[in-house]
């Protein structure tokens, strides 16, 4: 799954007075009408029990300038100072993140050793800017093509 390129995300949730966050890649948009998003977690992840209890959750889609926020809640580096958070339905959600996407949990399902948890979205705040991209192991960035679909065929 390696070669297919995605976005980056921070999973975040509150369960009383406790804020956890999760980086995730398998994201994305299931309906409109009503709108629903879906994750995808582990389902020995610790973030699965949390969300469970909590009932809410958002998504953060992180910008190009989040790498260390990402990286933080993958394991992989301690930040150096506190991250902040602010509150949107009482859920917290990464400052300055493309966009963050806050939601009632809607069903669930477990498909083998992953759960599906579909969203279904309360509140949605968008920034500009270039999203945090994740391929082949390794972050980068976003660069237009210059190419639109008419050009292309």
């Amino acid at each position: 799954m390696g070669k297919f390129a995605t976005g980056v995300t921070v999973i975040t949730t509150k369960v009383g007075t406790e804020v956890r966050g999760m980086t995730a890649n398998a994201f994305m948009s299931v309906s409109m009408d009503p709108k629903l998003i879906t994750v995808s977690i582990d389902n020995n992840a610790n973030m699965l029990k949390k969300i469970k209890k909590s009932g809410k959750f958002a998504v953060n889609v992180l910008s190009d300038q989040q790498q260390a926020i990402s990286m933080h809640f993958a394991g992989q580096k301690i930040a150096k100072k506190e991250i902040n958070f602010d509150f949107k339905n009482e859920i917290p959600v990464i400052k300055n993140a493309l966009a963050s996407i806050v939601c009632d949990v809607d069903r669930t399902y477990v498909v083998g050793d992953h759960t599906l948890i579909i969203g279904k979205v309360l509140e949605l705040d968008m920034k500009d800017g270039d999203p945090l991209t994740f391929y082949g192991g390794k972050y980068g960035s976003y660069q237009a093509t210059g190419m639109y679909l008419n050009n292309a065929l």
